[in-house]
């Protein structure tokens, strides 16, 4: 992979966790898209977490319910990178509703694996500054400047090796 990666969060939400092949499928839907995982937690979201993590639609219709859903067991959150890659993230989860994807989209990952608008498989960054806040909600002690600064050239270059067991990329250390 060369130059230009871009950082992008995705969640695996609690209901495809909850599927173990479900939740294979799309790692290998990662893996095999290009991505390098940066970064890998599963947590299960707290009330504070989840409101602050969806406040744009706090006062829409769906928010309590996807409130509920993301709180209901453990989400599987990742730093993604590849060359664009929040476009290429949300290319590959497919339309946000679930009818649509499954029609327009049948071999997203929203078409397999999404229920309902609500429970639609992940969720996807859908710009940088989005991106930015998102990962900060998430992995507060990651620096994303100084993954770039420190880290992306390892990426860049390939110098990196998954760790299936964590599902999370490392540096290969030179030693």
């Amino acid at each position: 992979m060369q130059g230009n990666l871009q950082l992008t969060l995705a969640i695996i939400k609690p209901h495809v966790t909850k599927a173990p092949h479900a939740l294979q499928k799309i790692r290998e839907t990662i893996l095999s898209s290009g991505f390098y995982v940066v970064q890998r937690k599963s947590t299960i979201m707290t009330e504070e977490v989840a409101a602050e993590f969806y406040a744009e639609h706090r006062n829409k219709f769906f928010y309590n319910r996807l409130v509920t859903l993301m709180r209901s067991g453990p989400s599987e959150v990742h730093i993604l990178a590849r060359q664009n890659a929040i476009k290429v993230w949300r290319s590959l989860m497919g339309p946000t509703k679930v009818y649509h994807a499954q029609f327009t989209a049948p071999e997203s990952i929203r078409g397999r694996f999404g229920l309902t608008d609500t429970r639609n498989a992940t969720h996807g960054s859908d710009s940088p500054e989005s991106a930015t806040r998102e990962i900060e909600i998430f992995f507060p002690d990651f620096s994303i400047d100084r993954w770039f600064l420190k880290e992306a050239e390892y990426f860049n270059t390939g110098a990196v090796k998954l760790r299936a067991q964590e599902f999370v990329h490392r540096i290969i250390s030179a030693s």
